[in-house]
């Protein structure tokens, strides 16, 4: 969601300058400086549809609970802002034939309803998407946890979610919390996990 607001704060700026442009190509009545003014005027309008595109591409935040997996996420990493999460999510996209657990992190800032320490367990919903339409493979890019905690301050609800996901998956990331910075480093904060070192209600 905070993407989207900087996106659509970032076209309507770039819109605004544009119009501005063309309006002084327009100003100074030339051909050419028509000809320049129009395209300036379009480019603007382009910006302009962002700002209206971003928000239905992404969804509204209840769209991306209710359309999302639950999975398991542990706070992996402390700092003086923040905290860096580990998650656990299967990234494969449904043709795929078959499950893709990888290891995923995510630097968050704010976690209400929990503790910000090593080993907090962060029951999750999935968010995951490709950068664009063209692109091929069995596994999703862009991957990303989402705290249930964001989106309810019930704290039945966190222990419910925390209760459905199973012992086994909570176990498999704590143990594997010291993988966080590589995982954080990794392309697209992935890392595949090998199957046979899955609980077995995963593979």
């Amino acid at each position: 969601m905070a993407d989207v607001r900087r996106l659509r704060v970032s076209a309507i700026v770039t819109a605004v300058i544009l119009i501005a442009a063309a309006a002084w190509f327009f100003w100074m009545a030339h051909p050419w400086s028509y000809i320049l003014g129009a395209v300036f005027v379009i480019t603007a309008a382009t910006s302009l549809w962002v700002t209206v595109w971003a928000p239905r591409k992404v969804g509204s935040v209840e769209d991306l609970y209710a359309k999302g997996a639950l999975v398991p996420a542990v706070v992996a990493e402390t700092r003086a802002r923040g905290v860096t999460l580990l998650a656990l999510i299967d990234i494969a996209k449904p043709d795929a034939g078959g499950p893709h657990y990888a290891l995923v992190t995510r630097s968050i800032r704010s976690l209400p309803g929990h503790e910000l320490v090593e080993g907090e367990l962060v029951p999750s919903i999935s968010v995951l998407a490709d950068r664009n339409k063209n692109t091929i493979g069995d596994t999703w890019q862009m991957v990303s946890p989402m705290p249930i905690a964001w989106g309810t301050t019930d704290r039945a609800v966190i222990e419910r979610a925390t209760a459905e996901i199973s012992e086994d998956e909570w176990a498999l990331l704590v143990a594997n919390i010291g993988l966080s910075e590589k995982v954080r480093e990794a392309e697209n904060q992935q890392l595949l996990v090998d199957p046979h070192d899955l609980p077995d209600d995963l593979q």
